[in-house]
């Protein structure tokens, strides 16, 4: 009889549960109901800004950026202070002191300028490291004299200050050029030369010999033969000089490789000339690296593309490409002019009439082509 007596008690403590929450469900969708779209919005916004943070770091404790911040603080002036601790993943304390802390940065007046001298602008910073640069014997006090002159004023301290910052060392310490201004100064002196090995359709073996001046990149064919010797070098080079005229007074070095065909006769040639005579190292081909690559050059561009029937077919193709290296193809070391040229034309890049005249010439047997304006 107390079994079925506790038993009742506890259906109807069951039952009581299911109505209360029945009744709490009813009371929860009156809410939403009566509820206006706002707070709805509100709501919906908190969540899926919540779950974006969420997403960002998964597998940790999140963390909330300055941005965050200022949106769930600018959403919580929205709705009711007594929905804050069910709708947002933070405390009202937070989210109160989260607001103080922006006040706080707002009045802190951290945008005024400092009092004092004004800074010195990045332009004038940069052209103080520009001068420094490309003027390796101008100390601080100089390049004050020279920014002066420009029209703008400025403390030699200031130049120091800048140059210190920037690493480079003072007039003295940094006299001396570097190494690509000297390789620079010392290329128009530098002239090399080098056999340029072909095979033709029916495997002869043919030998060219190439000159190629450092300064300008102007190359030179001496000759080609099947049988190389020393006497035909060394009349070679004597061709070379009667080539280069005057302009071989200003050469003063000759490099090429320790091959034999470069005999004493041929190094005689070139020495009473004043040229002085710089042997590379063996199997050292970046001794001489201009000349290999412009054996390279000649590979890529004509030779590879192109059967050599014999030996007179091998000089006319190579005389043709001589003419478009030298007066034609763009070079990197001279700021993309040719040899032959000392100026590069300029043309207005809005005008598209000068695109449409531009016409093609194919040379050296078609494998190469040239581009130029329709007189």
């Amino acid at each position: 009889m107390l079994r079925d007596q506790s038993g009742g008690c506890d259906h109807r403590k069951v039952l009581l549960s299911l109505v209360y929450r029945l009744v709490r469900c009813l009371f929860n969708l009156l809410t939403v109901l009566v509820r206006s779209d706002r707070s709805k919005d509100v709501e919906l916004l908190v969540l899926r800004h919540e779950n974006q943070v969420l997403r960002r770091q998964l597998g940790g404790q999140p963390r909330w950026s300055h941005a965050d911040r200022l949106w769930l603080a600018a959403l919580s002036r929205l709705i009711h202070r007594r929905q804050w601790a069910v709708l947002f993943p933070v405390t009202p304390a937070t989210i109160l002191r989260w607001h103080r802390t922006l006040v706080a940065r707002k009045w802190t007046f951290s945008d005024r300028q400092r009092p004092g001298r004004p800074c010195t602008r990045r332009p004038i910073k940069a052209l103080i490291i520009r001068m420094a640069r490309e003027n390796p014997t101008w100390g601080h006090r100089r390049i004050q004299g020279e920014l002066a002159r420009l029209g703008y004023p400025i403390a030699a301290s200031t130049v120091w200050e800048i140059l210190h910052a920037a690493g480079i060392d003072p007039a003295p310490r940094r006299a001396g050029p570097t190494w690509r201004q000297f390789l620079t100064a010392q290329a128009h002196t530098i002239i090399a030369c080098d056999f340029l090995v072909v095979e033709t359709v029916l495997l002869k073996r043919l030998y060219v010999l190439v000159f190629i001046e450092h300064g300008t990149r102007r190359l030179h064919l001496a000759g080609v033969t099947a049988h190389p010797t020393g006497a035909w070098t060394a009349q070679r080079a004597r061709n070379l000089v009667m080539d280069l005229g005057e302009r071989i007074t200003g050469l003063r070095f000759l490099i090429h490789d320790r091959d034999p065909l470069f005999t004493a006769a041929f190094k005689e040639v070139l020495t009473a000339e004043g040229l002085r005579i710089i042997t590379t190292l063996p199997r050292t081909p970046r001794m001489n690296a201009i000349c290999e690559r412009v054996i390279g050059t000649l590979r890529r561009e004509l030779l590879d593309r192109t059967p050599i029937l014999n030996e007179r077919h091998l000089a006319r193709v190579l005389r043709a490409y001589l003419i478009h290296y030298n007066q034609h193809r763009a070079h990197q070391s001279r700021c993309q002019r040719p040899p032959d040229i000392t100026t590069q034309p300029t043309r207005d890049m809005g005008d598209l009439n000068d695109l449409r005249s531009v016409r093609r010439r194919p040379v050296a047997t078609g494998m190469i082509n040239e581009y130029h304006h329709a007189a």
